[in-house]
């Protein structure tokens, strides 16, 4: 009988020490009360308290955690734009009671005062600005959480503007203005390469034009020198100056009815076309016809005999 009535008692026992033992993980707070009222704060660890006296009133973590607070808001160009802030933050050590016992819910809290400091900042701001200054907001939003935060035991590690999404209308004009600007962008730089190509294209084709020029003046220099050259030699055998120009004209005459002859399909017109004037071209060519003759005459009394037919 007496062993019957141990067992429970044994069993009671073995209850009463497992539920006095209790494990805190690492970087984990437990606050413990005794009969609700405040008793110890316990950390990682194998712990004990008194069941049924002391309980477990609640676990806080001390890792960093992070609050993403999404805020919409005018800008100063009255352009509504929402805005994500990401709040990153701990919970002292030395301040687990504070964290625990003054502030109900501290997600709530850190919101209101993002919502709070975004509103106040984000509407002095054009919308270029915002995206421009957003670690301005930034920093504003972390100053007014950490001095108002401190207090109930937490710690603002750092806060983040990790986006920022204007209205759908506001964004497909703003991508319009930069498309617009690209593409003026793209018209200039075509402009200058076009002018470049112009004035390069100019400047070979006024060099050509001078190579021309000079090969042109080279050409007709030779040719004056050439007539130069036969107008002496022809003046050394007695012709005079005009017979020698009409005798060079006659040949050249030739010379040009002899290209015309060698290509087919070509047309011949001779000016100019009035009696008169194809009349004083008759009388220049036979003069030429008689010069020649003449030349030829001479040559022939000036050629000396051979020997033997004396």
């Amino acid at each position: 009988m007496g062993n019957y009535i141990l067992i429970p008692i044994f069993f009671f026992g073995f209850i009463i020490l497992l539920l006095s033992f209790f494990v805190v993980k690492q970087q984990t707070a437990v606050i413990i009360e005794r009969f609700g009222r405040f008793l110890s704060i316990r950390n990682s660890g194998l712990q004990m308290k008194i069941p049924l006296v002391d309980r477990i009133a609640g676990r806080v973590s001390l890792k960093i955690q992070q609050l993403d607070v999404i805020v919409e808001t005018k800008t100063l160009d009255d352009v509504f734009v929402k805005l994500k802030v990401s709040v990153q933050y701990v919970i002292i050590r030395d301040k687990v009671y504070e964290a625990f016992y003054k502030l109900e819910y501290p997600h709530e809290q850190i919101t209101s005062y993002v919502f709070d400091v975004v509103r106040a900042e984000v509407p002095k701001m054009k919308l270029d600005d915002v995206f421009v200054k957003k670690d301005d907001i930034a920093i504003a939003v972390k100053s007014e959480l950490q001095d108002a935060m401190l207090d109930y035991g937490y710690d603002i590690i750092k806060t983040l503007v990790t986006d920022i999404d204007p209205d759908s209308q506001v964004k497909a004009a703003m991508n319009r203005i930069n498309a617009s600007e690209r593409e003026k962008i793209a018209a200039q730089f075509e402009g200058d390469a076009a002018r470049i190509l112009i004035v390069e294209k100019a400047k070979a084709e006024a060099e050509s034009k001078r190579l021309q020029g000079m090969g042109i003046a080279d050409q007709r220099r030779e040719i004056a020198r050439g007539l130069e050259e036969s107008v002496e030699v022809l003046n050394k055998v007695g012709i005079n100056s005009q017979e020698a120009s009409a005798l060079i004209v006659v040949t050249q005459h030739y010379d040009t009815l002899q290209a015309i002859g060698e290509e087919t399909n070509t047309n011949l017109i001779l000016l100019p076309n009035s009696p008169q004037a194809g009349s004083d071209m008759l009388n220049n060519m036979v003069a030429s016809f008689t010069a020649s003759n003449m030349i030829g005459e001479a040559m022939k009394k000036d050629k000396p005999k051979p020997k033997g037919k004396e």
